[in-house]
């Protein structure tokens, strides 16, 4: 029979009766006990706030460590426990308390209309290493990081995205190339376009990239390295001073090694060209060295800055298009209507351009309803209050780290009802229109919302948009298919599905439409 721990602490420090144990035993029982009750007493103190509004629930667990979550899909089991506790839960990693937010209403209220106070960063001591402090994703709130990210918002914000719309279209007829070229290897081609688009944008690179570029494997191996950034995965975190030990943290260092040297490489390449006086076009890398007294940035953060182009952008853009066209074959039903209308706007006689964007509401849904399906990562980064956050009947300390989770916030019931099917319709009003009010929170929270998104939506877009004209796509039911594969953040070494490609228009007429490029770049 199982008792409280409670209970039995009382048991222990009670009298003993006829048990057969040594004064000295039980003398070290009794401070166990009195441990063990302190701690009780301890974890219930810190589940109040200095306004006596408690932490958000906590499932269950016995772990000194906290709570557990298994290696595989984790994000089914905060799923569950958002299911059975409520919106917001407490889970408990080492010696702090971590809130996830698992609810749109809660995300809405808490990580948008209170994003200030939410705007700041959990210290990560391994992350600092790794990247040297330069980080614009891992950055604290502060006077830095507002300069580094006014920078990036001078090549990145809606009337800049719009400017890179010929790029983007040019590099997209390249992955319908591709796929008639080769239809087996539709990854490569889509991370080939997702890193040719980011050289160019940094680095004002003009030679076509492939993703077996030295440079883009290259940066493809750090990106991946990045990934152990992860809470828990360093001791480092848990004992700051460890940091100061000459032999630890070997790998995070030699990760900062090759980090700067390739972002210092990139930025110095574009310096020689300027002094050169090559015309490379513009490029975010060039503005930054012809305006560094704007940003009071050294070119160590201006390189870093560059560099976050391609971390950020080309994993997350390639999984977002492979995602979508996943859906595609897996839907036929959902395609065959978003044929339709792609038949009814565009007609086969065309390529489709920007222009046609306002005019395809059903592609558009079914752009948001796939990210919304199968996002392309489980969870934002975390966040850190800077002052006690009160919502509904709980308060969450000063100091916390929250975390808004977009699995559980894409399963909420009361904003996606069925959230498990697949319904586009879900995106569009009564007239067939685009709805504006309601969102998911796929570029993040806040203050620290991913300042590539318009980029990163128009990149989706046309090359969902190229595509599903192009083609049908089916997949070999015979073969076996992870749905959730593309949402582990890095694009799988494996291709996931088996995608078949039939042609809507002749192929030779195909070819020659994609080959056309009137475009301005």
């Amino acid at each position: 029979m199982m008792i409280p721990l409670q209970s039995f602490f009382l048991l222990i420090l009670q009298k003993p009766l006829d048990l057969h144990i040594s004064d000295n035993t039980q003398l070290l029982l009794s401070a166990t006990a009195c441990l063990g009750i302190i701690g009780v007493i301890f974890q219930a103190y810190r589940l109040k706030s200095e306004r006596n509004l408690p932490l958000p629930p906590s499932p269950p667990t016995w772990r000194l460590g906290g709570h557990l979550l298994p290696p595989r899909k984790p994000f089914l089991t905060v799923a569950e426990w958002i299911d059975e506790y409520g919106p917001l839960i407490t889970i408990r990693s080492k010696f702090q308390n971590i809130v996830i937010i698992g609810r749109y209403k809660a995300a809405v209220d808490i990580m948008e209309t209170q994003g200030k106070i939410l705007a700041d960063r959990p210290p990560m001591i391994s992350g600092e290493i790794f990247t040297g402090g330069m980080s614009i994703a891992l950055a604290p709130w502060g006077d830095r990081f507002r300069r580094m990210r006014r920078a990036l918002h001078s090549h990145l914000q809606p009337k800049a995205a719009e400017a890179y719309q010929p790029l983007l279209m040019l590099h997209g007829k390249n992955i319908v190339l591709g796929i008639l070229d080769d239809p087996h290897n539709l990854q490569n081609h889509v991370v080939a376009y997702a890193a040719t688009t980011i050289m160019k944008i940094a680095y004002g690179k003009n030679k076509p990239t492939s993703a077996t570029d030295p440079e883009v494997v290259e940066m493809h191996q750090i990106v991946e390295m990045s990934a152990v950034l992860r809470p828990g995965a360093h001791m480092v975190d848990l004992i700051p001073w460890l940091k100061y030990l000459p032999w630890y943290g070997r790998d995070l260092k030699l990760g900062f090694k090759k980090l700067k040297q390739l972002n210092i490489g990139q930025l110095n390449r574009v310096k020689e060209q300027m002094q050169n006086n090559e015309d490379t076009g513009p490029s975010f890398t060039k503005y930054m060295l012809e305006n560094s007294h704007l940003y009071g940035l050294t070119e160590t953060e201006m390189a870093f800055l560059a560099g976050a182009f391609f971390g950020g952008g080309t994993q997350t853009t390639s999984l977002a298009i492979c995602t979508v066209l996943m859906a595609a074959a897996c839907f036929p039903e959902e395609q065959a209507k978003v044929h339709a209308e792609l038949d009814a706007v565009i007609g086969r006689h065309r390529a489709p351009t920007f222009a046609d964007q306002g005019s395809l509401p059903r592609l558009q849904a079914f752009i948001s309803e796939t990210l919304r399906w199968r996002p392309g990562v489980s969870s934002s980064l975390s966040h850190r209050t800077t002052q006690d956050v009160i919502w509904e009947n709980y308060c969450i300390p000063a100091g916390t780290t929250v975390l808004g989770h977009l699995w559980p916030i894409s399963r909420d019931p009361d904003v996606y009802p069925e959230p498990d099917a697949f319904k586009p319709q879900r995106w569009l009003d009564d007239q067939g229109s685009l709805r504006d009010d309601i969102k998911f929170f796929v570029y993040g929270f806040g203050r620290r919302v991913c300042p590539g998104q318009y980029v990163a939506d128009r990149s989706v877009f046309i090359s969902a948009l190229l595509i599903l004209w192009a083609f049908r796509l089916t997949r070999d039911p015979t073969k076996p298919l992870d749905d959730m594969g593309f949402m582990n953040g890095s694009m799988p070494s494996d291709p996931l599905c088996a995608f078949e490609f039939e042609t809507r228009i002749p192929e030779m007429e195909l070819r020659c439409m994609m080959q056309q490029h009137p475009e301005k770049l």
